[in-house]
């Protein structure tokens, strides 16, 4: 193994110096990495996850208590826009993790919603990796300069929002209709499917989501219905 690219990147990226490298290595470390390098490879980054998940939500919460003084329910939909697993592994990607993780061959031919997941749990072990090797204010900095500055482009957009949620409240308060949503379309094997949802208001198709769960698509598919609303 090469540590000194994993220097470079953190030094690079994460602008961060590392104590103990071996710290970030582990936190690109898949479980599945283990069982194709046994004799030499002995720890995988899901007890580093954990930590940096914790880290992660109080740094977002001390942010948003201290800076906000909105109702508890909208702070916490702020935090879960910003924790969410699509928030973080897009950050991870942002920050080019991809050809530094370390997974099985098998895991590196994985689906696309595999692999997300995988940046993402990454991303919150190599947070962890930071607070044990440098303290919370350099982990703070990082969530800081990867996760909060894109916090006034969620607020902007409004994706901060549940779309399912929203949709059903302008369906009732403008059209008194509740959203019903229907599976139009199924196709692929069980484990890698991929749903096509329609939302329809009044009987009407009103959007149309694809995704690889029922619920990804039904949120598409809410996403698209509030178009409508838009234009009205």
């Amino acid at each position: 193994m090469d540590v000194s690219r994993y220097q470079i990147f953190a030094k690079a990226k994460l602008k961060v110096e590392f104590k103990n490298i071996d710290l970030l290595v582990t936190a690109f470390t898949h479980r599945s990495y283990l069982n194709e390098h046994k004799k030499t490879v002995k720890v995988h980054n899901e007890r580093l996850e954990f930590l940096g998940d914790a880290v992660l939500e109080l740094v977002v919460t001390e942010y948003l208590y201290t800076n906000f003084s909105d109702p508890e329910g909208v702070l916490t939909n702020w935090r879960s826009s910003l924790v969410r697993t699509e928030s973080i592994a897009q950050a991870a990607t942002d920050y080019d993790f991809e050809p530094y993780l370390r997974l099985s061959r098998g895991e590196a031919r994985g689906t696309a919603r595999a692999r997300r997941q995988i940046l993402a749990n990454c991303f919150e072990a190599v947070i962890g990796a930071i607070y044990l090797d440098q303290g919370y204010n350099k982990a703070k900095d990082f969530i800081e300069a990867s996760i909060i500055s894109k916090f006034n482009d969620i607020l902007t957009s409004g994706s901060w929002m549940d779309a399912k949620s929203h949709l059903q409240e302008l369906a009732q308060s403008q059209e008194l209709s509740t959203p019903v949503y229907r599976v139009i379309n199924e196709v692929g094997p069980d484990h890698n499917k991929t749903f096509t949802v329609g939302v329809f208001i009044n009987n009407q198709l009103r959007g149309q989501g694809i995704g690889p769960s029922k619920q990804d698509s039904q949120q598409k598919a809410a996403e698209a219905a509030l178009k409508h609303y838009e234009k009205v």
